[in-house]
């Protein structure tokens, strides 16, 4: 394991180990102990006690935090006819039909978020090889595919976040910057929180919401309670 940084370690000697902190003073903590000189994000992990082999425990979905994350990603709208206008004046970065995916199958990929409309999802489905392993595909799961593109756009450019648990029933996403003001930070974190213990599925056995940390870019992790 490669040696922690001197800033590294002086940070992480103001954290309590095995402490859980309340949301306000973890915040606080992960504020104070972050030194970089860009507006590190602030991410969370929550270890939940589910068994992702079981497709009803594999948690997937979207949230729009009220306070958003901090960057607005860029948006690719898939569609046609009417739609295309919507998706424009919604806000949409890029608006297209087929011949954006042509330009998907030749290794073009700038943007972070694809939203499409139902119609468009035979088409998209043979890019599934492309666009599946980065995370790119459509789903109406996290509320991108849909008629209701303008909807979708706006959501997603004011924050919205989407998520699923990774094979050991981890979920990560980002809360916000170390510039937003603690009740920012503290009000999003609960708004996932919230979300996720909704959404324990029935066949869940034992503890279910195990570990929760929240960190900085390359900054240590404060034990959160649960």
């Amino acid at each position: 394991m490669a040696k922690k940084g001197k800033r590294y370690q002086e940070a992480a000697a103001l954290i309590e180990k095995g402490k859980a902190y309340p949301i306000e003073e973890a915040v606080a903590l992960v504020k104070k102990t972050s030194n970089l000189k860009f507006d590190a994000s602030v991410d969370v992990v929550f270890k939940l006690g589910l068994d992702t082999r079981h497709a009803d425990q594999q948690l997937r979905g979207a949230v729009v935090l009220p306070h958003g994350t901090g960057k607005t990603k860029k948006v690719l709208v898939i569609t046609q006819g009417a739609k295309v206008e919507e998706a424009k004046a919604a806000g949409a970065d890029i608006v297209g039909g087929k011949e954006i995916l042509e330009d998907i199958q030749k290794g073009w990929l700038d943007f972070e978020v694809m939203i499409a409309t139902p119609d468009m999802m035979a088409e998209l489905g043979k890019l599934g090889r492309i666009l599946g392993p980065k995370g790119l595909m459509p789903n109406p799961k996290t509320g991108t595919v849909t008629m209701d593109v303008a909807k979708a756009v706006q959501e997603t450019k004011a924050g919205k976040v989407t998520y699923r648990t990774d094979k050991d029933g981890n979920v990560h996403m980002p809360i916000g910057k170390v510039s937003f003001d603690d009740e920012k930070l503290a009000e999003n974190f609960r708004t996932v929180f919230d979300l996720l213990v909704k959404s324990k599925p029935a066949s869940a056995k034992g503890t279910y919401m195990k570990n929760v940390v929240i960190s900085t870019t390359m900054g240590p992790s404060v034990k959160v309670q649960g």
